[in-house]
């Protein structure tokens, strides 16, 4: 029997805008992604703010037990990847990092048209699967 893989939207964000959406999610400047988010009851989250909570969190309460933690703080650390991370956001519904393809492919669909406007610069879809996402590096695997 085949794995059912679970899904995750993300979106790439205007600087300018992506700054407002971090501060101020219920800024009219990003009303209609707003709304396309409250239709689907879904959230976004900075993705460049998540790895810092991580890494805090990591740090908070013992490094030893957070496998990633080496790489997403030196991700982080990093400024041009700080530039990237800061503009792209996870797209959670109903308070789920992952959720059944029917949703993601829903929610998709319906921010489809505001990519390439004064809003959305990039939009994707991303499976469970591990050999489909990025593995870290040999230097931080234990």
């Amino acid at each position: 029997m085949d794995k059912q893989w679970e899904y995750q939207v993300r979106i790439n964000l205007e600087e300018e805008l992506a700054g407002l959406a971090r501060g101020d999610p219920d800024n009219a400047a990003i009303k209609p992604l707003a709304d396309i988010l409250a239709k689907h009851r879904a959230t976004m989250k900075c993705q460049f703010d998540a790895f810092a909570e991580y890494v805090a969190e990591a740090e908070k309460r013992g490094t030893e037990n957070y496998p990633l933690y080496a790489w997403t703080k030196a991700t982080i650390e990093d400024a041009e990847k700080h530039a990237k991370y800061v503009k792209s956001f996870t797209l959670y519904v109903d308070g789920n990092e992952v959720y059944a393809k029917p949703l993601a492919d829903a929610l998709e669909a319906d921010l489809q048209p505001l990519v390439g406007g004064k809003l959305i610069t990039r939009l994707s879809k991303h499976d469970t699967n591990p050999a489909n996402n990025p593995q870290p590096p040999a230097q931080y695997r234990k």
